[in-house]
């Protein structure tokens, strides 16, 4: 069964959009073109042989699907490396592609705001598609001052919220593959248990930073739940979302931050430019205080394919260890595990 919910509750004292209204506020020039496609052509209904074809928009979704389905599914993942999926744009193969899936999982929460209209399109055509953040308890989402009623879709940033989706996820796969819900059940548990290793090492790295340096200035504002979790304070210099615009007046309070507070760095992100947290450094050093860049961090997007960084737990792991070994903690610089790349 299709799940599309409508959150058209009040959360800290504001009215949530429903899915209409989301939809209206995304509509426009795209809106337009997917209606335009010609959606016939592609054969939605193909019949399945084999394992479940599963689809994922980011990473961070399909490397749990893949964790949990094992060899009951095929995974296919839309977003790699780098990919910023505020601004990312479907394509008519990508389109394509969820059509042809058996199962599609999205984030939600307005992260894949120009894909939002083909989610839609998708879901009446019959197919499953599961926006996993918008299927959470609502107590667990937050809705940051200044986000005008809408959520934090960065919910992958706090591990144990990350594992109740993972659990969301292992429910839907059972739906669709009942003949394997055994076997999600157990990879389910491996991977949970693996995800509270990964936050039990991240609470106490982190609580291993100096209080009055507890502050992660970064390139927009993704770390929202990874605050609330381990207690540091984050400071983005764009929204939640990477399509708003930095502004001089911005930059210039984080400068006053960095040089008030004499904190030792700053963190640029993997699928954002740098040049505004250049920008921090420069107005830091014209003030009489240095700030280094004390790392790429993994945002809205994992590591390459393949590596450990490009695994969720790699990504948590290497986001922690390198904050904490900037910031002044205590933390292997190959992170718990060992498994991290040594910093070139």
């Amino acid at each position: 069964m299709t799940d599309l919910p409508d959150r058209a509750s009040r959360h800290a004292g504001h009215r949530v959009p429903g899915r209409r209204a989301a939809l209206r506020a995304t509509g426009g020039l795209l809106a337009a073109a997917l209606l335009a496609w010609p959606w016939r052509d592609i054969d939605a209904q193909a019949p399945r042989r084999g394992p479940l074809a599963v689809l994922a928009t980011t990473a961070m979704i399909g490397d749990l699907v893949r964790e949990i389905g094992g060899e009951r599914i095929r995974l296919e993942v839309l977003m790699g490396p780098g990919v910023d999926p505020h601004l990312y744009k479907p394509t008519r193969e990508d389109v394509a592609k969820m059509l042809r899936a058996d199962v599609v999982f999205y984030n939600g929460l307005g992260l894949e705001g120009k894909m939002t209209d083909a989610f839609v399109r998708i879901a009446r055509s019959g197919k499953p598609v599961y926006a996993v953040t918008e299927l959470l308890p609502e107590d667990q989402l937050l809705e940051p001052e200044g986000a005008n009623g809408h959520y934090d879709p960065h919910v992958w940033m706090d591990p144990r919220a990350w594992s109740r989706a993972a659990e969301l996820i292992a429910d839907k796969l059972a739906d669709h593959d009942p003949g394997g819900a055994a076997g999600f059940r157990r990879r389910l548990a491996v991977l949970q248990a693996r995800i509270r290793e990964l936050d039990a090492y991240a609470e106490r790295a982190i609580a291993s930073i100096p209080e009055r340096q507890r502050v992660l200035v970064t390139a927009h504002d993704a770390f929202n739940y990874f605050a609330r979790r381990y207690g540091i304070e984050v400071l983005g210099i764009q929204g939640i979302s990477t399509e708003s615009e930095a502004g001089v007046r911005r930059i210039q309070e984080l400068v006053a931050v960095l040089v008030g507070r004499r904190i030792p760095a700053v963190f640029v992100e993997s699928s954002v430019p740098d040049r505004n947290v250049r920008a921090l450094v420069e107005g830091a050093r014209a003030r009489g205080h240095d700030v280094v860049v004390g790392g790429e961090l993994f945002s809205d997007a994992m590591g390459e394919p393949g590596t450990y960084e490009g695994t969720y737990i790699g990504m948590i792991d290497h986001n922690v260890t390198a904050i904490v070994r900037a910031l002044g903690g205590v933390a292997p610089e190959r992170g718990f595990q060992g498994r991290l790349r040594a910093a070139s």
